[in-house]
């Protein structure tokens, strides 16, 4: 039986296992710890808490599988996160760039009455600043903007890293999810241009975290880019 509710260190994995499966990243160990840079220990004995608490069970090769309740927990919690960036965003007119981690400080300790109080304030919105579907089963396919052939259509649909400095790069950048334009690239950026001709420009690398969709679309990946599950200072959801 899992507990009935789940601990803050507890909240914190599930909802980085949930990323990884939405992502599309294999949600193993070993991914857990890279995103989260901590040691593979610490996730081993995190992980086996889990287990415990009847929030996840262990395939025979690894893998992580969320049980029913443990889903449940992870997509509270995401819901949640969520939720409470773009009611930082919309209502008290905080940066898109700087909400995330304010959201990791909050999510854990909203009541439900708070909660739906926060969606009424957003009336219409259903997505995160960055993106995101707050709630998630309404999350779209996209591809990685760095995968798009030159002269295809793009709409931006989300930054899949939500590490703060990758935050503020993308902020400077001027591109935001809903952005509409052709794709044009030089040696190691990539050029979206607006049909008024304005440009916005991001690294190479960057664009690999940038969720888009695209006509032509090109093939999905069989394997995913670092750049998701790697940050400076903190993981990305």
């Amino acid at each position: 039986m899992s507990q009935e509710q789940a601990t803050v260190a507890e909240e914190e994995y599930l909802q980085i296992i949930f990323w990884l499966q939405e992502a599309g990243l294999p949600m193993t160990g070993a991914n857990v710890a890279r995103a989260m840079q901590v040691s593979a220990p610490t996730v081993h004995e995190m992980i086996g808490r889990l287990e415990a608490d009847g929030y996840i069970t262990r395939a025979a090769n690894k893998a992580i599988v969320f049980t029913d309740s443990g889903r449940e927990h992870a997509e509270n919690i995401v819901r949640r996160h969520r939720l409470i960036e773009r009611f930082l965003t919309d209502v008290f007119d905080i940066p898109w760039d700087q909400v995330h981690e304010e959201a990791e400080k909050l999510e854990h300790w909203m009541s439900p009455t708070v909660e739906e109080r926060m969606l009424k304030a957003i009336g219409d919105a259903d997505t995160c600043p960055h993106g995101h579907p707050i709630f998630t089963h309404k999350r779209l396919p996209g591809v990685p903007l760095a995968d798009v052939e030159v002269g295809a259509k793009v709409r931006v649909l989300r930054f899949e890293n939500e590490a703060e400095d990758l935050l503020h790069y993308l902020m400077d950048s001027g591109l935001t999810p809903g952005l509409e334009g052709t794709l044009a690239r030089s040696d190691d950026e990539v050029v979206v241009i607006e049909s008024g001709g304005r440009e916005y420009t991001v690294t190479h690398s960057v664009a690999q975290t940038v969720s888009v969709e695209a006509d032509p679309s090109p093939p999905p990946r069989a394997v995913l880019p670092e750049q998701l599950v790697l940050a400076k200072e903190h993981w990305g959801r």
